[in-house]
């Protein structure tokens, strides 16, 4: 969970990494309006963005703009299979969209959030609200869970053919059930996760030149990883190299201003 309090009056334009997980988002200006103006990815934009709203997988990065007010953001970050596992959906039906409190049936949950006080109680109110999705859920695929278990323990090498291996299924099937279960393809989601983990690694100071990190993510050459943080980021390695203290990144993903 990333909790964030913002108490300046400038406006700010926050640029977010995919980091292909979904969740949830609150955010709340001191006139207790949204505090996010607009989000856009290159492919498109929204400029209505509700109070309370459920986000799917990420595949672009996105711009979000926040107004010249003060405002409270809690962001709840989902494991990726959780769009599946807690509502029953159809993962890849919900990939770079935003829904509203009332197409996920949290309006209830979103009218709580606006009557709490402190963000403490907000936590909590949805904390649970994911525990009772949690007691509901009825749907698993314990074969695509293992695989993202697998992915995150090999990110630096793993490749779909790994997968299929070790996992002992033919390629179709593994490619539509990961696509239903986590919104995007398994190729896409491991190029993101390995980007996530290279501006990980940036930012820890142990690796002084781009060449090392792209080595030890095993990328083909230089110009294989350049073009997947393009990509990914908005802006090449070498100036992420430049902008890498201002790198906010946890389980949320990177962002920076």
């Amino acid at each position: 969970m990333r909790i964030a309090e913002h108490t300046g009056n400038q406006p700010l334009e926050v640029k977010v990494c995919p980091s292909g997980y979904p969740g949830i988002v609150f955010q709340l200006a001191a006139d207790r309006t949204a505090a996010i103006e607009s989000i856009a990815i290159r492919s498109a934009a929204s400029s209505d963005v509700p109070v309370l709203f459920l986000h799917g997988q990420g595949s672009e990065p996105s711009v979000m703009r926040f107004r010249g007010a003060p405002y409270t953001t809690i962001q709840v970050v989902f494991k990726p299979h959780a769009l599946y596992t807690l509502f029953g959906w159809d993962a890849s039906e919900y990939c770079q969209g935003l829904l509203s409190a009332a197409q996920f049936a949290a309006v209830k949950l979103e009218n709580q959030l606006m009557s709490a006080s402190s963000t403490d109680e907000r936590v909590s109110l949805l904390v649970s609200f994911l525990e009772e999705k949690g007691k509901q859920a009825n749907k698993r695929d314990e074969l695509i869970e293992q695989s993202l278990d697998y992915i995150k323990e090999h990110i630096p090498s793993v490749s779909v053919n790994d997968l299929i291996k070790a996992l002992h299924i033919s390629e179709r099937q593994f490619q539509k059930r990961f696509t239903r279960v986590v919104g995007i393809p398994p190729h896409l989601f491991i190029r993101v996760r390995r980007v996530n983990e290279a501006l990980r690694m940036m930012h820890s100071g142990q690796y002084e030149r781009l060449s090392d990190v792209a080595y030890a993510l095993n990328y083909y050459d230089q110009s294989h990883f350049i073009r997947d943080m393009k990509s990914f980021s908005w802006v090449s390695p070498k100036h992420i190299a430049m902008k890498v203290s201002e790198f906010h990144n946890d389980l949320a993903g990177s962002s920076y201003l």
